[in-house]
């Protein structure tokens, strides 16, 4: 089984319902169980500020899905929640990111692992550091959460 970190996030059409939704369609993909997941945060938006704040959540899931597979998978569930990408950092129903799959060190032209600028996002990290128990070393960067 593979060890996967998803962040989520929205800002549109009743947040939190997408969150938690988000996170139960991941709970019903193909050989994948959400393992553990974060509290709800609050956060500002990245990029243009006249959008509404966001909702945030990490999960845990283990799955049998290989990077590429998960990633279809999760763009799945942002359509059938109507994500439309529209502009950069422009709001949205639902935002799913694979934050850290396994401590693989993954570049393809539709998904770098992991995620390039986690450690650049409190929003992402304070949940991560939720999930991971406050003790995870992030691969790749080698950087420790010390959150609180």
């Amino acid at each position: 089984m593979n060890i996967v970190f998803i962040a989520l996030g929205s800002n549109l059409n009743n947040p939190i319902y997408h969150v938690e939704k988000g996170i139960r369609d991941i709970n019903h993909l193909l050989n994948t169980k959400v393992l553990k997941r974060s509290s709800l945060y609050k956060s500002k938006p990245i990029g243009p500020q006249n959008q509404r704040d966001y909702i945030n959540a990490v999960i845990k899931i283990e799955t049998l899905q290989e990077p590429i597979e998960l990633l279809d998978s999760l763009q799945d569930i942002e359509t059938q929640h109507h994500r439309r990408k529209t502009k950069r950092w422009g709001p949205r129903t639902l935002d799913l990111d694979i934050l850290i799959f396994n401590e693989l060190e993954f570049n393809h032209k539709r998904l770098t692992i992991p995620h390039p600028e986690m450690i650049n996002r409190d929003f992402v990290l304070i949940p991560l550091y939720e999930v991971t128990n406050y003790n995870f070393m992030i691969p790749k960067y080698g950087k420790l959460l010390q959150y609180i």
